[in-house]
């Protein structure tokens, strides 16, 4: 079987990107690296007027160009998408060929309204692969899919990143591992508000009330951060309120090694026109694997690999009573809060693996093989 996979851009470093190389590794090993071909978009995205962005008609050309002449030449068995905005080449190629092809759909991408091309590309794959499946549940229902073929294929941690979680790493200011400290990690964008970072200044409001020394960390950048910091700074807070910034992987397992408890009380937003929202949600797997209890939202996608009172706490996330109270929980009580830790990080290493991504996607092909038996 020879598989034919297309990608956005590969420069640069995003979950999409994450999950084409682990999936590019997977059926490589699964059926050999001389039958799987990887072309992914010529050129990253630019900025618009407006803020939105989007890639130049010459890059467009360029890689429907490839995709055609490489399926044409090659003749793949099987063309799979890993963004449904690469899926358009995959509609054409098989327009002339007939060549099947699949979507990988990871969220907001597909949640919301569709315009009529990319519709198009959606209903006429053979197959949907999604990293969870209230991403799966959500894209068939808004998009009336029932009974298209479909998978589910979570993310896999990478064993590097459980190799280093697995280290005793100094705390990056060597403070942090003493005071009662909450980690949250996430961009500061104004797109990305249904993360909770206001939500969860507000709690610590109420968790500095009962925990004095306790030590708020949030890691990520982005055009909120004055913001938030000026929310903080109004909230009175700000001294227990450490904004770290954007930093390298290897500062971040410091932070995840040094806090106490993790949260993201992110929300989940189904509005066709602004969906919002985690589709998986692989910073909870990160804290996990850290050994860390997590908070996070009690519907969504992280549900369903979080769960509650075993790996963290599950929390309305509009209510900043109930995540503080999750908190406080989870600061005052340490021997509760290392059990949970313990479950998380064994849960991850025994679910996330790349060994259990390949045996997934394993299972996945064996059974499109079966069919067309």
């Amino acid at each position: 079987m020879k598989v034919l996979v297309l990608a956005p851009p590969m420069g640069a470093v995003g979950g999409v990107q994450q999950y084409t190389a682990t999936l590019i590794r997977g059926l490589e090993e699964v059926l050999g690296a001389a039958n799987v071909r990887l072309i992914a978009v010529p050129g990253e995205a630019e900025a618009r007027i407006g803020g939105s962005v989007a890639l130049r008609r010459s890059v467009k050309a360029r890689f429907l160009s490839r995709v055609i002449w490489q399926a044409m030449r090659w003749r793949p068995n099987l063309i799979v998408c890993t963004h449904l905005g690469v899926a358009l080449a995959a509609l054409r190629v098989k327009s002339l060929s007939g060549i099947p092809y699949w979507i990988v759909v990871h969220g907001i991408e597909v949640w919301g309204d569709l315009p009529p091309a990319k519709l198009r590309a959606l209903r006429q794959a053979q197959r949907l692969i999604a990293n969870s499946k209230f991403t799966l549940d959500a894209t068939v229902s808004r998009h009336a899919l029932t009974g298209k073929a479909t998978g589910i294929l979570p993310p896999a941690f990478q064993e590097s990143e459980l190799a280093a979680s697995s280290l005793a790493i100094e705390s990056p200011e060597g403070q942090e591992h003493i005071r009662p400290t909450v980690l949250t990690v996430g961009r500061l964008a104004e797109s990305e508000r249904y993360k909770g970072h206001d939500m969860m200044l507000d709690a610590w409001v109420k968790v500095r009330q009962q925990i004095p020394d306790g030590m708020y960390v949030i890691v990520g950048d982005g055009d909120d951060r004055h913001r938030l910091e000026t929310r903080a700074k109004g909230l009175g807070i700000f001294d227990s309120v450490k904004f770290a910034g954007a930093i390298s992987g290897a500062a971040l397992h410091k932070y995840y090694d040094a806090c106490h408890v993790f949260a993201l009380p992110a929300r989940t937003d189904l509005d066709p026109r602004a969906p919002r929202g985690e589709g998986f949600g692989i910073v909870f797997l990160e804290a996990m694997s850290h050994g860390k209890p997590v908070v996070g939202p009690r519907a969504g996608a992280p549900a369903e690999f979080i769960h509650d009172r075993e790996h963290g706490i599950l929390v309305d996330p509009t209510k900043p009573q109930e995540i503080a109270e999750a908190l406080i929980e989870l600061l005052r009580h340490r021997e509760l809060a290392e059990q949970m830790g313990r479950a998380g990080k064994e849960w991850v290493r025994q679910e996330y693996s790349f060994e259990k991504f390949r045996e997934r996607l394993k299972g996945i092909l064996s059974s499109v093989a079966k069919e067309q038996m």
